[in-house]
């Protein structure tokens, strides 16, 4: 993407979003609002009502859905097993056709058998994937970065021919690639090449920016909950998007205060003129970073990035020795899980007490990107309480800001100031983000319901149904079709549509 077109999306807003939805958030400031029009208010399972096609999923499912190129990809375990070669828990990412939910190929790859606190059991591949082209980039819950041929082995193993070794447990007899396999162009290790330390499942959306990767490492604490084992391991890695090769990597030295893991996606935008990384570390902080071209970081070498500036998200909490908090729900640190959106020249941000292990206390807060240095006293626009934890990434609509929080609570919020508009109580709680899109807002719960709401600034209840199975994943619209995933089933609606009926 060039400047110009940076500048026009981050300048526009939403002027550059519908079409394909091939990320998870639009343009660089990965806010999950889209201009999709004409989208089911309402659907009925039991009837096929605006409902185009239902997919079976594994067992469980906590990846966001994309769609390009006329491909679903969405990440799930193989609690339902599409390929009778491949057998027993693994990571799977599916390939769907967007019109059918027709299986079109799968990457699996199995589970690292060390330790569950590195690829937890039957959590299934939890990355969202990331698609520019041709490609499909996604990390797999092994803490891998893979590189991905659209089209599959329709037309040929493409260069890498390595997949058996890839997808076979080690120490069992390998499973050649076949045709539903994956198409791997490269992949590369963060364990062996980063020296991270995954904690249980990586979680991670790749954004692209020219011909690099950026990510958030996952590297996190041990089986012990209460210790580092790599402290000089990266939070943010910079990838090469042809190759794989490592380019840069932050020079923050952030693991050693990491509360629980690296959770936290980046975004970009053009700030100050110029195009800017927007990074939450594991340790609570929001950093701001130059971008790096791999062009001008010689093969072999890495370059250590410094941050810009730093804005901690909770300064009252703890900053050293914080695994002694481990389990009080009164004091901890702070982290976020969800991922920073720029809209507006503003960046908003969701975080506080761990969801597990910390503190019930967690905030949405308004901070100005601008400057260099520490901006912790001076960056903060407005902040607003949220009910004890939160997961979700803040979704800007409209001069409205939509975030849920762990009280089973859908605050609507006023995004120049922070004031509440409304609030929306719903059945479980959220682990997801909210998705505006067609002047109606998405939300699903742990307990399987699905609420639609009106894009507004007064509460109105559009349709809310309990779809039998917990939902963890964000819904995306993309031509003219939503798409909900729950642990087991992902569903394409679409207003007309008639499936047959369960």
């Amino acid at each position: 993407m060039s400047l110009g077109i940076a500048m026009l999306a981050w300048l526009g807003g939403d002027a550059l979003m519908g079409a394909d939805q091939p990320q998870w958030g639009h343009a660089w400031g990965r806010n999950l609002a889209s201009t999709e029009r004409g989208l089911p208010g309402s659907f009925d399972m039991g009837t096929g009502r605006n409902v185009r096609w239902v997919a079976p999923l594994g067992t469980e499912s906590h990846s966001t859905p994309v769609v390009a190129r006329g491909r679903v990809l969405v990440g799930t375990n193989n609690g339902r097993p599409r390929d009778p070669r491949h057998v027993g828990d693994r990571g799977v990412l599916l390939c769907l056709d967007e019109a059918t939910g027709a299986l079109r190929w799968q990457l699996v790859v199995p589970k690292r058998a060390e330790d569950p606190y590195l690829d937890w059991p039957n959590s299934g591949m939890s990355s969202t994937a990331t698609v520019e082209g041709d490609r499909a980039y996604v990390v797999t819950s092994r803490g891998e970065v893979v590189c991905l041929d659209m089209a599959g082995m329709e037309n040929g193993n493409q260069g890498f021919a390595e997949e058996a070794r890839l997808q076979s447990p080690e120490g069992e007899p390998r499973v050649a690639a076949g045709p539903l396999d994956a198409d791997v162009l490269w992949h590369v290790s963060l364990h062996a090449e980063a020296g991270i330390w995954s904690h249980d499942a990586a979680h991670a959306s790749i954004m692209v920016h020219g011909d690099e990767l950026y990510l958030n490492s996952g590297t996190g604490v041990d089986n012990t909950h209460k210790k580092i084992r790599t402290p000089d391991a990266p939070s943010l890695l910079v990838l090469d998007k042809h190759t794989g090769r490592i380019v840069a990597r932050d020079d923050e030295r952030i693991a050693p205060r990491i509360f629980h893991c690296t959770w936290s996606s980046p975004s970009m935008g053009v700030i100050d003129g110029r195009p800017r990384v927007l990074f939450a570390g594991g340790d609570g902080v929001l950093y701001g970073f130059e971008t790096v071209s791999g062009k001008d970081v010689p093969g072999g070498e890495v370059r250590r990035m410094k941050a810009l500036w730093r804005f901690d998200f909770d300064p009252e909490g703890p900053k050293e020795d914080v695994h002694r908090f481990n389990g009080n729900r009164a004091t901890s640190p702070s982290n976020i899980y969800g991922m920073p959106v720029l809209h507006g020249g503003r960046l908003y941000v969701a975080g506080g007490g761990d969801w597990f292990w910390g503190k019930n206390a967690a905030w949405v807060r308004c901070i100005d990107p601008r400057g260099t240095g520490d901006r912790t006293g001076t960056a903060l626009v407005w902040s607003a309480p949220l009910g004890r934890h939160t997961m979700s990434t803040p979704t800007l609509s409209g001069g409205r800001v939509y975030v849920a929080d762990s009280m089973r609570t859908l605050h609507c919020l006023d995004a120049a100031t922070g004031r509440s508009l409304w609030t929306e109580t719903v059945d479980g709680e959220v682990w997801a983000s909210a998705l505006v899109a067609d002047g109606k807002v998405y939300v699903g719960t742990r307990r399987g319901e699905l609420s639609i709401l009106a894009d507004a600034g007064e509460k109105r209840l559009m349709h809310r149904v309990n779809l039998g199975a917990p939902i963890s994943a964000t819904a995306t619209a993309a031509n003219g079709v939503v798409y909900v995933g729950t642990m087991t089933t992902l569903m394409a609606l679409e207003d007309g549509a008639r499936a047959g009926g369960r």
